[in-house]
């Protein structure tokens, strides 16, 4: 049970759902902040953008939004949810692109403490490829989403077991986006 009434059924409105029907006023502008950063137009794939949310979420032990956004990416990366959970545990060892490990380790970076983004990690980043418009919205994604882990988690909202409720989510949030009734 949440800290405070949040007005709804947590079985129907779990983790984020409830906090946000509780204050709609701040719903909107952090729903528009991840319908922008997750699925706006961008050089890496929606995919890999809610792979990094799911990497902080999941080094901030915040299990609805980890879990949540695993889904919300394997939905939208080949090799599904394998990929998601390589990259969540190890990100070093996953199958994925030079760039995305060395983004992910700024995003890292990011959800210990923003100061910890050095020179060297960006140099390495833009080694790989990577434009500053990708470092940018990395280190956005990371700091948002340890803003989004420490919300979820701080009211201590509901955290559904069953895998079916992230996939769910996942096919509204792959057709329709953020804010999406």
């Amino acid at each position: 049970m949440a800290h405070i009434d949040l007005g709804v059924d947590e079985q129907l409105f779990p983790g984020i759902s409830g906090p946000m029907r509780f204050r709609p006023e701040t719903a909107k502008p952090l729903n528009e902040l991840a319908e922008v950063l997750l699925r706006g137009p961008h050089t890496l794939s929606r995919g890999e953008r809610e792979l990094i949310a799911a990497y902080v979420s999941g080094g901030n032990e915040c299990a609805f939004c980890r879990d949540s956004h695993s889904a919300f990416a394997a939905a939208q990366l080949d090799g599904g949810m394998k990929v998601v959970d390589q990259v969540v545990s190890d990100p070093e060892s996953a199958p994925i692109s030079a760039k995305l490990r060395a983004l992910l380790r700024i995003a890292a970076a990011v959800r210990v403490d923003g100061r910890a983004v050095t020179a060297e990690l960006v140099a390495a980043a833009r080694d790989e490829g990577a434009t500053d418009v990708e470092i940018h919205d990395t280190v956005l994604i990371a700091a948002a989403f340890c803003m989004y882990n420490r919300y979820v988690d701080g009211l201590a909202t509901l955290v559904p077991a069953d895998p079916a409720m992230y996939e769910m989510s996942a096919r509204r949030i792959v057709e329709r986006g953020y804010g999406a009734p």
